[in-house]
């Protein structure tokens, strides 16, 4: 073997992950149903703020969607109990189905705000077991030495959506309206189900368990007690708490109000810069997932969030809509890298009959998302975006040092 033939095999030994068959239908599910979700956050931000011309609204939006958040704890118990890739099928099957109502609804000239805020709350509903799921099989699909390289692929696939998501999002309610966009979205949750339906390994740590609810409640119980226990896991599902009310809220619910408000442009000019969010996503997720062993994952979660927090603060400065987006794809690098090192930690450290309950946690820590999206619509309603932008990147940046001091086995990880 010639020294350049064994250069590009170990360069490209990362790519192998795709050889695990299963591995690549959860890549190509998490990755279709993440680019409709961007599209659907997208749309239905824009969608609210044109019908209401309320900044408070649109946070209210965002906080729907993640409503009723509470019921992952129950997801990933389930998720340890029934097979992964059925329950991920079905979940996707149903988001396609509310999509389709709003469709419905749009095309009867009978939609009304309520009509929006309930379908969203119950989407969310049912939305909260796709990730304890999805998650949890990156690991099951992998030997344990392929995780981190099958975590940062995972995240890759997730962030080209995060790339794609908003600026398709953006040019569809901008050229088709709401019609277009949505009939998009309900298509792309269709599809994600269907490709869920091909994996063949789908690991159950309940096998032979009812499903009584007093059973998966002692599941529950048993997965806090688990995590309770173990510095590491506890420590970074704090941290998901803090980026969750904090910078992605930034991403979600103050960017369109920047769009409009700071830098005068429309859902076309918004998707642009979720755009440029995702282009720095994309790069650093890639750049990552090429690494062939990542270490020292413990240190970089916690700087990969003070990156993403700080260029918060640049972006809140700026009113040039060319320096936002240059800044945008910062933190996207700095948000992708965390998405990176999060999975990483939790999955490489968590017991594998454990691992639904753990990413149902993770799940719930979203649920801080709906709290921050109110509060910061509120203070960019208030104060403006620029100021609601200014507390939210310090929050985060505080938060993290705190953590970092706290909890010492994540940091010397």
């Amino acid at each position: 073997m010639s020294k350049f033939t064994a250069t590009v095999i170990r360069a490209s030994y990362p790519l192998s992950v795709f050889r695990y068959r299963d591995f690549s239908f959860v890549w190509g599910s998490t990755t279709l149903v993440t680019m409709g979700t961007q599209m659907e956050a997208v749309v239905l931000g824009w969608f609210i703020l044109t019908l209401t011309d309320s900044p408070f609204l649109v946070g209210a939006i965002s906080a729907a969607r993640m409503a009723l958040n509470i019921m992952a704890l129950f997801a990933g118990a389930i998720a340890d109990r029934v097979p992964r890739h059925k329950l991920l099928a079905a979940v996707e099957f149903l988001m396609a189905g509310f999509a389709g109502i709003m469709l419905a609804l749009i095309f009867s000239g009978r939609l009304e705000t309520w009509h929006i805020f309930a379908i969203a709350v119950i989407a969310g509903m049912v939305r909260v077991f796709q990730m304890p799921a999805a998650q949890a099989m990156v690991a099951d699909t992998l030997p344990q030495e392929r995780i981190n390289n099958g975590a940062a692929f995972n995240n890759l696939g997730r962030n080209i959506a995060i790339l794609i998501g908003p600026l398709v999002g953006g040019v569809l309610f901008h050229s088709y309206g709401a019609k277009g966009a949505f009939m998009t979205i309900a298509a792309l949750y269709f599809v994600s189900g269907w490709v869920a339906l091909y994996i063949r390994s789908s690991s159950v740590s309940g096998d032979g368990k009812t499903m009584a609810p007093g059973s998966v409640l002692r599941d529950v119980m048993d997965g806090l007690r688990y995590v309770k226990g173990q510095q590491v896991l506890w420590a970074t599902l704090v941290l998901a708490l803090t980026f969750e009310s904090t910078g992605w809220t930034f991403h979600t619910t103050l960017m369109p109000i920047f769009a409009r408000d700071v830098l005068d442009t429309d859902s076309v000019g918004l998707g642009w810069l979720l755009f440029a969010f995702g282009a720095g996503a994309v790069a650093a997720s890639l750049g990552w997932a090429m690494i062939r062993d990542l270490r020292h994952v413990g240190k970089l979660l916690i700087g990969s969030v003070l990156v993403w927090h700080a260029s918060i603060l640049f972006f809140s400065a700026t009113s040039s809509f060319y320096l936002s987006m240059a800044v945008l794809t910062v933190t996207g690098v700095g948000f992708a890298s965390m998405q990176v090192f999060l999975l990483a930690v939790l999955l490489g450290n968590t017991e594998a009959e454990y691992r639904g309950r753990v990413m149902s946690l993770r799940s719930l820590a979203i649920y801080a998302f709906a709290f921050g999206s109110m509060s910061s619509g509120a203070m960019a309603g208030f104060w403006g975006a620029p100021n609601a932008g200014y507390i939210v990147g310090t929050m985060g940046i505080v938060m993290a040092l705190l953590l970092a001091l706290v909890a010492p086995k994540l940091r010397k990880l």
